[in-house]
């Protein structure tokens, strides 16, 4: 190798050094913090899930253990209030706030003031409640618009009854009950003859074999609408 060589290959790499040098001179306390901030990060949401959710998911489960217990044995008022040694779904929503646990008390709360026929408080309860289980949310729905129906607040029933319907479509027997109760209401109460006639459409169309979508056609040949099926 020449000398001249030698020499250039020596200069491209002092530049390239220099250049190193001028690039962490400019920034390399931005990119020291950078990463001082997401070891940071990482190492606070590690502890928060590991140190302080999980161990606070599993106190508020244990706590909710016993009025579970006592829904299941249809003791309403001991599930929600609790029976003086362990708490009650109530006292759950109220000293576990946050937590999954209090998230599905809400729900087990609406069901129970269902079951006391006091529907304004299952409302609040059941709306409080949500879940990334579709079968489960759509049966919340469901629950709010017969709450709502038992109050004589009909088109919020509807409209419940029909977002319930669309929720989980997949579950057909569900599904289809809640369509048709949302069919039925703008029928005979709401007087709301096209939402009707649209969701017992919707209904044979979608849910063909089941009782409300062979019930269907009786429904709209009351509306005057009748079948050109043979």
């Amino acid at each position: 190798m020449s000398e001249k060589k030698v020499v250039q290959d020596q200069d491209s790499s002092e530049v390239v050094i220099a250049k190193a040098k001028d690039f962490w001179t400019r920034y390399g306390k931005v990119l020291t913090i950078a990463s001082i901030v997401v070891i940071l990060g990482a190492g606070g949401w590690y502890a928060y899930q590991n140190f302080f959710k999980k161990p606070k998911e599993t106190k508020a489960s244990e706590a909710m253990f016993k009025a579970e217990e006592y829904f299941r044995l249809d003791s309403v008022n001991l599930a929600l209030n609790g029976d003086g040694q362990h708490l009650g779904f109530l006292k759950v929503i109220d000293k576990h706030s946050g937590t999954d646990a209090a998230n599905l008390a809400n729900y087990y709360a609406g069901v129970c003031y269902i079951k006391l026929n006091e529907n304004e408080k299952a409302v609040k309860h059941l709306k409080k409640f949500s879940s990334n289980s579709k079968p489960v949310q759509a049966r919340a729905y469901k629950l709010i618009a017969d709450a709502y129906g038992d109050m004589g607040k009909n088109k919020e029933a509807f409209d419940y009854y029909k977002k319930a319907g669309h929720h989980f479509p997949e579950d057909e027997f569900n599904s289809a009950e809640s369509l048709f109760m949302a069919a039925y209401l703008a029928q005979r109460v709401l007087n709301d003859t096209k939402s009707a006639i649209e969701l017992y459409k919707e209904i044979k169309e979608k849910y063909p074999t089941s009782d409300q979508g062979r019930d269907a056609d009786n429904y709209l040949a009351q509306m005057g609408v009748y079948s050109t099926e043979k």
